[in-house]
């Protein structure tokens, strides 16, 4: 199947649409809201997972591979959910969260009960001396990435909570039940998968990180890693030839993903990186602000786009996700131009090289929550830094602004359907609050928006869809040099497609040689075509020549 011409939509489902009043996203409510997705033209459901957790991380730390948590619905609910999508064109992505599991998984618990064969299904280890971990490794989540277990005198290894322990992957048992649940899926009419923080499987060795960091270099993209991904692709989606894959990539480099979605790798169709959304990361550092560095983020674009097309490798291509804030709110401007820069940034991403992928509540512009007390915050990340910045001396003020713009909880508000109470998610109180934006910004005054960026979105994916040089096209980047225009060509046999962006509020000019190329798509009326022309704040241009 080619994922060339194929575009996927992200539910985090706890938020999408509640249909059994407990203020929770369910199944039923997904389905409630099929017709929708088909007349946006997607292809693809990608699904934040929905199965037995006891939510420490939203669902990635998983309790049983093969059950739905009662509260999104119940396996019927889903087998209706797969035959309605399929009915309107769309087949089902799920997350598969294979480095770890909860502590609460039937394996772990065996494996704490003295359990020879599943205390092998996870990394422990002896430490340093009493009471020293067998490192000096750092969770991703702060604090020691091991955790102590008495009765075995032993630590075990949690790049994550220490409610995530982390799989084996050198054991072959592992191996084969982590296959075996990506066939159960598929049985189940599943033909998608993304692969949860996937780079981290294959553990390089247990040293001491000499730089007294975090341990990364020992764990990232490790020594075995490509032979995993080959032996999972062998013995469970690559039997399927309508499969898409996707490996979610942390810190990770070009050369690895070259080998993880190679068209002759035989690992993964396709992944993200996330290298592009730290541009606005002062010193690196996720909680301290600035403004995005834009040079930044056009090379990052540009050397993505480059490097995975000359290995013919594919990119994912996405600005939002559920662990991400919203990108209107954060490379646009959702307050005076909300409209224009939504749709410059869609019309950016989606004619580049890849698969694109729209998050929930993007296509209509949904800006961040901007709460206003830490008790409206219910991610764990979020309510944990606010603390730790205010030991740091930073005021409460300065701390809530941070979090503005930088929580998790900016993605995961419920979706805004319309203007009633709660954005038409629910009619009790949902499980985070819904942002006050609801009242304006919702799909039903989008829809009836003479100027809407649903409709925007939609002609980007019929583009994709019906033109060969969207999806096959050769990139090559152009006005490299401009500090606020981004711009690229895509070339395929005789055709040619230029895609030039403005990234700011101000006007914005450039001289490129453009006889012959008419406008096919713009945020704005009456767009003259000349060899100079002068973009207005956040205008975007596709251009196209034969």
């Amino acid at each position: 199947m080619s994922k060339k011409d194929k575009i996927v939509y992200q539910i985090y489902p706890k938020s999408y649409q509640d249909t059994n009043h407990d203020g929770w996203g369910d199944i039923q409510g997904v389905i409630s809201r099929l017709d929708y997705l088909q007349e946006l033209g997607i292809n693809y459901i990608w699904f934040n997972p929905m199965i037995v957790s006891p939510q420490k991380d939203n669902g990635y730390d998983v309790a049983d591979y093969r059950q739905f948590d009662p509260r999104y619905g119940t396996m019927e609910d889903f087998e209706e959910l797969a035959r309605e999508a399929k009915k309107r064109g769309i087949d089902i992505m799920f997350d598969m969260v294979f480095n770890h599991t909860s502590t609460e998984h039937e394996w772990f618990q065996k494996a704490l009960a003295g359990d020879e064969k599943y205390k092998k299904y996870y990394i422990f280890k002896k430490g340093k001396a009493p009471g020293v971990p067998p490192n000096n490794w750092q969770s991703k989540f702060a604090g020691s990435a091991w955790e102590y277990v008495e009765k075995f005198d032993e630590w075990y290894l949690h790049l994550f909570d220490k409610t995530q322990a982390d799989l084996d992957w050198t054991n072959p048992e592992v191996r084969r039940e982590c296959a075996d649940i990506v066939n159960y899926w598929r049985s189940k009419g599943v033909h998608g998968f993304r692969f949860d923080v996937i780079n981290l499987i294959s553990k390089k060795s247990f040293e001491d990180d000499p730089n007294n960091y975090d341990g990364r270099q020992f764990y990232t993209d490790g020594p075995r890693e490509h032979e995993y991904l080959k032996e999972l692709n062998l013995s469970s989606f690559g039997n399927d030839p309508e499969h898409l894959t996707v490996g979610e990539m942390s810190s990770t480099t070009i050369e690895n993903c070259i080998q993880y979605a190679g068209d002759d790798c035989n690992e993964l169709d396709m992944v993200f990186s996330f290298h592009h959304l730290k541009v606005d990361y002062k010193n690196q550092m996720k909680w301290e602000l600035q403004p995005a560095d834009f040079m930044s983020l056009k090379k990052l674009f540009n050397k993505w786009q480059i490097g995975m097309q000359e290995a013919n490798a594919w990119n994912a291509l996405f600005w939002n996700c559920h662990d991400q804030p919203r990108s209107v709110s954060r490379f646009g401007d959702d307050k005076k131009y909300r409209r224009e820069s939504a749709k410059m940034l869609a019309a950016a991403l989606h004619m580049m090289r890849g698969t694109p992928y729209i998050y929930q509540g993007e296509e209509i512009g949904m800006p961040n929550a901007y709460f206003t007390d830490i008790h409206q915050y219910v991610d764990v990340e979020s309510i944990n830094i606010y603390a730790v910045l205010l030991q740091q001396g930073k005021t409460e003020e300065e701390v809530i602004h941070i979090l503005q713009e930088r929580s998790r909880d900016n993605a995961r508000t419920p979706m805004q359907w319309d203007d009633s109470e709660n954005g038409g998610f629910s009619d009790v109180k949902p499980w985070l609050q819904s942002a006050s934006s609801y009242k304006d910004i919702n799909v039903k005054n989008e829809l009836a928006a003479k100027d809407s960026i649903f409709r925007f979105y939609q002609k980007l994916i019929k583009m994709r869809k019906e033109m060969p040089i969207v999806q096959e096209g050769l990139f090559y980047p152009l006005l490299e040099e401009d500090e606020k225009i981004f711009a690229y060509e895509r070339k395929y046999q005789d055709e040619s497609l230029i895609c030039v962006n403005n990234f700011y509020p101000e006007t914005a000019t450039f001289t490129l040689p453009l006889e012959g190329y008419e406008v096919i798509l713009s945020n704005y009326e009456d767009v003259t075509v000349s060899d100079t022309m002068e973009l207005r704040p956040y205008e975007t241009i596709v251009l196209y020549k034969k």
